[in-house]
């Protein structure tokens, strides 16, 4: 970022600018030639684009007043936070059952940067603040909430529920006495885990599109989801105990997903540019999906999670397993580094050298 400021200072200092606002809606300086010259430009009339009205001097070419965010009227400000300070400020457990409305949004996420603040990044124990929600949540439910804060939504989210999480746990089921089909039903929007890096997810019901995009290391267990679920998962475990959309894990560079295949035709909605398909034979692994799922059970009372665990023998040969080819090359490299008595850094090293072309792909996504 400091690169990037000198160059811009150098730039500016070339235009005759100081400061940024001093650039704002100088069309004047634009060179536009050598753009409007490519052959994709030919015939594009920019002139309304670039006309610059004649104005009184006091008439400002940016923003003059200050955004109000709204942030004192938010969930978090106005009650979550003073709710929550016996854990912030001594480490208690706290449980509240609450209403919430789609106009509540980033519910959480200010008390979470609170917690932050305090305790640094390893949070605090699980479930030392546990808050049970009713109602329609808004966009953003739980996101960036570290370890320690456990959020659970009796009825529905929008979009982003779980964005950048970070430790924390968030769990979504239907209303009490609902008649919908939850795995038939969409209970959280998009682009659910955006970024997440750490904690745990379990949603009774279907997640919209993108779910666990660029999943960086959430355990997560869902119904079914849309289309591009994983998309650009570079970490953690997400187990779909129905169908997919289309181009699941397009960009999947890490992690592995498990997609619960009853039907048989997972493989033509899933996109194999950087995954395989594997059976679930692992005796640990095995062990591992069907802990999630029991975990999931257990937080929403999932039917379906249950009559799975009940047929486990027969159900659990039907679960796809999505391994991203450079990651399973990373990881077998690892695996014979460390049989050969490396360990450690060693270890790290020579899959790195033995594979590094792998590790930089990985890495890159």
């Amino acid at each position: 970022m400091r690169f990037i400021a000198q160059e811009v200072r150098e730039l500016m200092a070339q235009l005759g600018f100081r400061t940024i606002l001093e650039m704002v809606g100088r069309v004047d300086r634009l060179d536009v030639k050598k753009a409007l010259g490519h052959y994709k430009a030919r015939g594009l009339d920019f002139s309304k684009v670039f006309y610059q009205p004649k104005v009184a001097a006091d008439v400002g070419r940016s923003r003059q007043i200050d955004q109000n965010h709204g942030l004192e009227q938010s969930l978090d400000k106005q009650l979550l936070l003073k709710l929550c300070e016996p854990a912030l400020a001594r480490r208690e457990k706290v449980r509240a059952t609450l209403p919430i409305s789609n106009t509540n949004r980033v519910v959480g996420t200010i008390t979470g940067s609170e917690l932050t603040r305090r305790f640094g990044p390893e949070g605090l124990p699980e479930d030392t603040i546990k808050l049970h929600f009713k109602g329609s949540a808004g966009q953003s439910f739980g996101a960036f909430m570290p370890k320690g804060m456990t959020l659970t939504l009796q009825g529905d989210a929008n979009d982003y529920v779980g964005k950048g999480l970070s430790g924390g746990k968030i769990i979504v089921y239907p209303p009490v006495g609902s008649t919908f089909v939850p795995e038939e039903n969409i209970i959280i929007g998009n682009v659910a885990l955006y970024g997440a890096t750490g904690g745990e997810m379990y949603i009774r019901g279907m997640a919209g599109e993108r779910f666990g995009v660029r999943n960086s290391g959430v355990r997560a267990v869902v119904e079914a989801v849309g289309d591009h679920g994983c998309e650009y998962m570079t970490a953690g475990r997400v187990v779909v105990l129905g169908s997919t959309g289309r181009n699941f894990a397009a960009g999947m560079s890490g992690g592995v997903a498990y997609v619960l295949d009853v039907i048989g035709d997972f493989p033509k909605r899933c996109n194999p540019a950087m995954v395989g398909l594997e059976k679930l034979e692992d005796p640990e692994e095995i062990q591992e999906v069907r802990a999630m799922i029991q975990r999931h059970a257990e937080y929403t009372a999932s039917e379906r999670a249950r009559n799975i665990l009940k047929l486990w023998d027969e159900m659990a040969p039907k679960f796809v397993k999505v391994m991203p080819k450079d990651y399973k090359r990373v990881i077998e490299a690892t695996r014979r580094v460390k049989e050969a008595g490396l360990s450690g850094e060693e270890a790290v090293m020579a899959a790195f050298e033995e594979n590094a072309h792998s590790l930089a792909r990985v890495g890159g996504n």
